[in-house]
């Protein structure tokens, strides 16, 4: 099965049927290609603050492949879209609307396509179906079938191919990866394993402990936190995991979207139960890859039913 780029398909007007490509795994192989989806959506990009240039942009080590740096975005109940870009001072700057119309969506979660250390559009799940957003553009339809899982998003490249990938949990707990084309396609889905639904949180968004590959972490519904050091290998993207800690409870929702403090390495957001929302930086050490919490929002964020 392919696991390279190199792929360019063209978009078609006709809409691929749900039932073909549900046939197929719920996969979108190679030779599955793009439908217009119906107008009413819009998403756009937040700029973050100017990055530093040259030898001074990162203070770790030369190990670590630099972190993208993302705006996060929220989704409110009315299905208005929200960013907040980093400010260059370790913290998010003001709010800004970057669209609408996504109400219905289930799973929304930005992606890096080309590769440029930042997001260039989204992936969302809505009425069973994965859509590809590009960043000002329309969404087009990339398969159905996605209604039997619970959780889907994208945690960069585990499968060890040149592209971000997408991980997705069914309803059993079985974790399967889909690994990316580059251009919002997939290859068909590789199992990961079973036991998921032991976690309530899934998050992750580059490497957090200087081997150059991208990991992951889960948090329990006991309220541990665990690490799974990515491994870049398609068909076992982890090893086993480790623990990180306790009193994660305090949390309603975990997120990552890489780097927010320029330092180069992937960070943790978390969102308390009173909407408050913390950074966790990333330190770059597998025994302990997050700093102590900072405060970076006041009550609010539970605004959002998406955070991504």
């Amino acid at each position: 099965m392919a696991k390279s780029s190199g792929l360019n398909t063209r978009r078609t007007a006709a809409r691929v049927t749900v039932a073909a490509v549900t046939a197929a795994l719920v996969a979108t192989g190679t030779t599955a290609a793009f439908a217009a989806d119906a107008p009413g959506r819009s998403a756009s990009q937040v700029t973050a603050a100017a990055k530093a240039s040259g030898a001074a942009k990162y203070s770790v080590t030369a190990q670590f492949k630099a972190a993208q740096v993302n705006a996060v975005y929220g989704m409110d109940s009315k299905g208005n879209l929200y960013g907040y870009g980093p400010d260059g001072k370790g913290g998010l700057g003001s709010r800004q609307p970057t669209g609408n119309g996504w109400q219905d969506a289930r799973f929304i979660t930005q992606v890096d396509q080309n590769l440029d250390g930042e997001s260039d559009g989204i992936w969302d799940v809505t009425a069973g179906e994965l859509h590809y957003t590009k960043w000002g553009s329309s969404s087009v339809l990339v398969g159905g079938g996605w209604n039997i899982y619970n959780r889907v998003l994208s945690t960069g490249n585990l499968g060890g191919a040149s592209y971000e990938d997408l991980l997705a949990r069914d309803s059993s707990g079985v974790l399967w990866l889909y690994l990316g084309y580059g251009n919002g396609k997939l290859t068909s889905r590789y199992k990961v394993g079973g036991g998921w639904n032991a976690y309530t949180d899934l998050a992750g968004k580059g490497d957090l402990t200087g081997d150059g590959k991208d990991d992951i972490v889960a948090k329990d519904s006991s309220g541990v936190l665990w690490l799974y050091k990515g491994t870049g290998n398609s068909k076992a993207p982890f090893a086993a995991r480790t623990r990180i800690g306790s009193g994660w409870n305090t949390y309603n929702a975990l997120i990552s979207v890489g780097d927010i403090n320029y330092d180069g390495i992937t960070d943790l957001l978390a969102r308390d139960k009173n909407g408050a929302l913390w950074l966790y930086k990333g330190t770059g050490k597998a025994s302990a890859p997050y700093a102590s919490r900072v405060k970076i929002g006041n009550a609010g964020w539970n605004t959002y039913r998406i955070l991504y």
